[in-house]
């Protein structure tokens, strides 16, 4: 496909899909946001009594990961410093395809229970599990007339 100036532009097939989860769960799902920080892949199971999200996060050290809550909103966060900003190896590259910067995502856990969550990282996926809150019953009673 060409666009007014001659150039070849791609088609992405994942578009569509980016823009519902867009939709659907009110945060940006483009590998690179409009703010200037990257987003990572991340994948959400619901197994009943919790969800799950595997968040594929290689070339990042533990400590580097950050997840913070802030009352119904949780924050996934690191950051990737390149090599190639050392001024001494700055001259030694060709080529850097590898991305760096920093890396985040929200997830609404407004029906999470926050207490319990649990997490770990290994072999460049971090898993957090998000157990639900449990089902409450709805409050009946009755008004007294006067």
């Amino acid at each position: 496909m060409l666009n007014r100036n001659h150039a070849v532009t791609c088609w992405d097939p994942f578009r569509d899909m980016d823009e519902f989860e867009k939709q659907f769960f009110g945060f940006p799902a483009r590998p690179f946001e409009a703010n200037g920080f990257g987003a990572f892949k991340t994948d959400i199971k619901d197994e009943g009594d919790k969800f799950v999200i595997e968040a594929d996060m290689p070339g990042f050290n533990k400590d580097d990961i950050k997840v913070d809550l802030n009352g119904d909103v949780m924050t996934i966060s690191a950051e990737r410093h390149s090599e190639h900003e050392d001024k001494e190896k700055k001259g030694k590259y060709i080529r850097c395809e590898r991305s760096y910067g920093m890396y985040r995502r929200q997830f609404d856990v407004s029906e999470i229970n926050v207490e319990n969550i649990d997490g770990k990282y290994e072999n460049g996926v971090l898993t957090l599990e998000l157990p639900k809150k449990a089902p409450t019953a709805p409050v009946s009673r009755r008004l007294e007339l006067k």
